[in-house]
């Protein structure tokens, strides 16, 4: 019987605690205290302590009922020694004095142990690791050249090549409620590649060159089409130039028709032939031959005029005809 009541009583201690949130944290091992309701020293009052419902101590004015009068302080605190899983729970006191009772819950926990620092080269960065026994609600921190790192609280720390410097160090803290813990300080040595920039950076390379490259091609096309505009503009001018030629040249033929009836005359071969040099000779004349001997005379402006017959213009039913 007293063994099943234990157990209930342990199972009801059990889903006290975890209905409840812990607001005194002691390690395993460590020894306490606990505040009584209140701080008044002497014998005069009657005091109980329990631990999950459990009476662990009880004073009837200065006789001591359940525990050993070493377990409390002069004040009526509660003392406990060498903590343990099993001492986690909840620790009510009560008094027979007004406001005569006050509540701790206690949550057991075990120290953290050191952790290992190590770290991963990789092409573009450094990885480190901050490696330790899993315990309760562990919590980790890192630490770089003694400056903590506010927005890293994860277990793995991630540094850009580009960032680390040859004196760089690094260490990491695990910690939780009742204990805390500092790696070893780590100085990673990791090779820079020749060419190592940042995401970012080729991206935003990458596209100003297609945007220059796009813009050189928008050029080279708009004076292609200049060109070749000004081909055709010059083409067309060209042709309108002999357009207007040929028909200047039609309206002067028009305007004066005797230019071809004198091109075709001085063209125009004679139709009687030519007498022989010796046919000539023969019916020269003496008086002929005596006036070829005189020196030559040149013809009078009167003897010019008359000698040069102009050609008349032709009528406009010759050129019909």
């Amino acid at each position: 019987m007293e063994v099943i009541c234990g157990l209930v009583l342990l199972l009801g201690s059990i889903s006290v605690v975890s209905s409840n949130s812990c607001d005194v944290y002691a390690a395993v091992g460590q020894s306490m205290t606990l505040p009584s309701v209140h701080d008044r020293p002497g014998n005069s009052y009657s005091l109980q302590w329990t631990h999950n419902k459990r009476v662990i101590f009880s004073r009837q004015q200065s006789k001591v009922l359940v525990g050993k009068a070493g377990d409390i302080s002069e004040y009526g605190a509660l003392l406990l020694k060498n903590l343990q899983a099993a001492g986690a729970g909840v620790y009510e006191a009560s008094t027979q004095l007004p406001n005569g009772t006050r509540t701790h819950h206690l949550c057991v926990m075990e120290k953290v142990s050191k952790p290992q620092l190590s770290y991963i080269c990789e092409p573009n960065a450094v990885h480190l690791k901050c490696e330790a026994a899993k315990h309760q609600d562990l919590a980790f921190s890192s630490t770089q050249d003694k400056k903590a790192i506010p927005s890293e609280t994860r277990q793995t720390l991630s540094i850009s090549l580009t960032e680390l410097k040859e004196q760089t160090s690094f260490s990491c803290s695990v910690y939780n409620k009742v204990s805390k813990e500092v790696s070893q300080t780590l100085k990673p040595t990791c090779k820079s590649p020749l060419l190592c920039f940042r995401m970012q950076t080729v991206v935003a390379v990458l596209a100003g060159a297609a945007a220059l490259i796009l813009l050189l091609f928008i050029t080279v096309v708009v004076l292609c089409c200049f060109r070749r505009r000004g081909r055709t503009e010059m083409k067309f001018r060209d042709k309108e130039e002999l357009r207007m030629l040929s028909l200047k040249r039609r309206e002067l033929e028009a305007l004066s028709p005797d230019y071809e009836t004198m091109h075709n005359i001085q063209n125009s071969p004679s139709s009687t032939p030519k007498p022989s040099p010796r046919a000539c000779y023969q019916k020269v004349s003496p008086s002929d031959a005596q006036t070829e001997n005189r020196p030559l005379q040149l013809p009078t402006a009167a003897e010019g005029q008359q000698s040069s017959p102009v050609p008349k213009p032709r009528t406009k039913n010759a050129q019909n005809i």
